[in-house]
């Protein structure tokens, strides 16, 4: 007997116009919150901001500047995969996963920097990684 498909079910990559719906639906929220806070702590590191420490002997050391150029980067990046994530996109969930990994690790090694924001955003990148690579094991439909 054959199944019949269970339209409540989660998909993803689905057609044009169906929306994203649990674990991805919170990826994208989260991804678009990151995103543009990444793009601002860019923009604060682009225009010298004092907001940052800066270490003499850190593996990682980078201009400030430099340092706001990457966050730039790394938040449209972010931006532009949460809209896939949450438009359902076939490439938004690899996009999203991979933006949020390169986000985690570009974090850490911004923590000497300013530790209170890049901690808090290394947890945030994490769940929103979780949340696109979990395996979705269908429920409902016949057998």
């Amino acid at each position: 007997m054959a199944a019949i498909p269970d339209s409540n079910r989660p998909r993803h990559g689905a057609p044009d116009g169906e929306k994203a719906n649990g674990a991805s639906l919170f990826a994208g929220a989260a991804l678009m919150l990151s995103g543009p806070l990444s793009i601002l702590m860019g923009a604060a590191g682009i225009a010298q901001d004092t907001l940052f420490a800066v270490s003499s002997h850190y593996a990682y050391r980078f201009d400030v500047t430099t340092w706001g150029v990457i966050h730039l980067v790394i938040g449209v990046g972010l931006v532009v995969a949460g809209l896939g994530v949450l438009l359902n996109k076939s490439w938004g969930r690899g996009a999203g996963a991979a933006a949020a990994g390169i986000s985690l690790i570009s974090q850490f090694m911004f923590v000497p920097y300013y530790p209170a924001w890049a901690i808090p955003m290394m947890a945030l990148d994490l769940m929103i990684v979780f949340a696109l690579t979990r395996l979705q094991v269908g429920v409902g439909g016949g057998q």
